[in-house]
């Protein structure tokens, strides 16, 4: 069984924030709609079959720094951890991009660092999705440090939002390649 959770922050107001990212891109893989309250994990839930594969989606309904609390009951050792997958937003990459990462520290990411509490492990799967604007060249242009939370917390523009659906499509794929080739990404 794989898990794979979609950080954002529950609530209308932030349903397009750049915090919820994680929730967004998942939006190929399973509408909110369809999703059930889970009391025990306080999160959406869906259990669904992904390229023969049992997997739960889980979309926590605490806020971004208490992401850990809905993974603690169902991640109870490190081999579990493994088969965790985490979709979250990223400063340090620029808007359309995403990366992969297994086992590495939190870069600061709040939900992030309260799931690796949560489990007492580094040990699982990232799927960083970029939010940061560019240069005309391409650079990365984050936000002055005192307009970081200004800019996570703020919606995506229309044109941002295609970006980022666009975007969904390929990180499915990503999931499906960590599902079925998982020693090869570690």
């Amino acid at each position: 069984m794989y898990y794979i959770m979609g950080l954002g922050n529950p609530g209308e107001e932030y349903e397009l924030s750049r915090h919820n990212t994680g929730r967004i891109t998942l939006g190929d893989l399973v509408k909110i709609k369809e999703m059930k309250f889970d009391k025990k994990l306080n999160a959406l839930v869906a259990d669904m079959k992904f390229k023969k594969e049992k997997v739960q989606i889980i979309f926590p309904e605490t806020f971004m720094n208490k992401s850990g609390n809905s993974v603690r009951p169902l991640i109870t050792s490190k081999k579990k951890a493994k088969n965790l997958i985490v979709v979250h937003d990223d400063l340090d990459l620029p808007l359309g991009r995403f990366k992969i990462s297994f086992a590495s520290g939190s870069g600061g990411h709040k939900g992030v660092e309260s799931i690796m509490k949560a489990i007492k492990t580094k040990d699982f799967f990232r799927i960083r999705v970029g939010i940061s604007p560019t240069t005309p060249s391409g650079k990365i242009k984050k936000p002055e440090r005192k307009k970081v939370i200004d800019h996570i917390l703020g919606n995506f523009k229309p044109k941002e939002i295609q970006v980022i659906k666009k975007l969904s499509k390929k990180i499915t794929s990503a999931i499906e390649t960590i599902i079925n080739q998982p020693d090869n990404l570690r």
